[in-house]
């Protein structure tokens, strides 16, 4: 994953973020409705985007200290003046690499972070080390199922292939998070959208940022390969449709 590009897209494009953002939004509700209130008074979220988790965050666990960190300044600043007097720290950094560990949390969540980092283990081993010794993290995770039909029609057309095929599978996130907490848990939703057409998909992905570090490569799209790629995509499944496979993992130190 190129962080550069990566940071680039959220930024170039964080003022449509939150129009395209629903499977993001569903997901952030998601764990929002899991979650217990276990008196959490430090939290750190990681990946804030525009806010809109945060939001969740801070309305669940009003009294509670957050600070919500995001690689993009441009979803910060749209983040801070969404959310402004709410007693919110944000931080334009990388969290995977930045240094965080001058403070302990007893939560340190995200949503719809995490498959961007280039090494995912050794994050959440940093992590580990930055929770309260009963501390929790919670977070969700797009998997490689991620427009897998968007993926076998671009494979089959283009020879192609998107980025979302070398997400982390359920069975590796889950032996990181054994390696690291007493207990780990994962669970598995799919969701799937409905598009009147190709470029309405390409659309979503590109405003979103789910596209992360471009999608297909450097790939450009011609009026005739857009109109190719449409034909085979609905050879293969009737209609235009799109599958996210998101995972839910939590992990209790102590």
């Amino acid at each position: 994953m190129n962080k550069e590009i990566i940071a680039r897209n959220f930024s170039r494009y964080a003022h449509l973020y939150d129009r395209f953002a629903d499977i993001q939004k569903r997901a952030a509700l998601e764990i929002i409705g899991g979650m217990e209130n276990d008196g959490f008074s430090d939290i750190l979220e990681i990946g804030c985007g525009t806010g809109n988790y945060t939001l969740l965050l801070r309305d669940k666990f009003k009294e509670a200290s957050l600070t919500a960190v995001d690689i993009s300044p441009r979803m910060i600043d749209i983040a801070r003046d969404k959310l402004g007097g709410k007693r919110i720290n944000f931080l334009a950094a990388d969290a995977e690499v930045k240094d965080l560990t001058a403070e302990k949390y007893d939560l340190i969540t995200s949503n719809a972070c995490f498959q961007w980092f280039e090494d995912l283990g050794k994050a959440i081993q940093t992590y580990r080390l930055m929770l309260k010794e009963k501390g929790t993290i919670l977070f969700s995770i797009f998997g490689p199922l991620t427009f897998w039909e968007l993926n076998a029609a671009l494979g089959e057309t283009m020879k192609r292939n998107i980025p979302a095929e070398k997400f982390l599978n359920k069975d590796k996130i889950i032996e990181i998070l054994r390696e690291n907490f007493r207990s780990a848990g994962i669970e598995e939703a799919v969701y799937e959208e409905s598009f009147a057409s190709l470029r309405d998909l390409l659309m979503k992905i590109k405003y979103s940022g789910i596209n992360g570090g471009g999608l297909a490569g450097k790939v450009q799209f011609s009026r005739r390969s857009l109109r190719d790629l449409e034909r085979t995509y609905l050879d293969k499944f009737q209609r235009m449709k799109a599958t996210y496979q998101v995972f839910f993992c939590r992990g209790q130190a102590g």
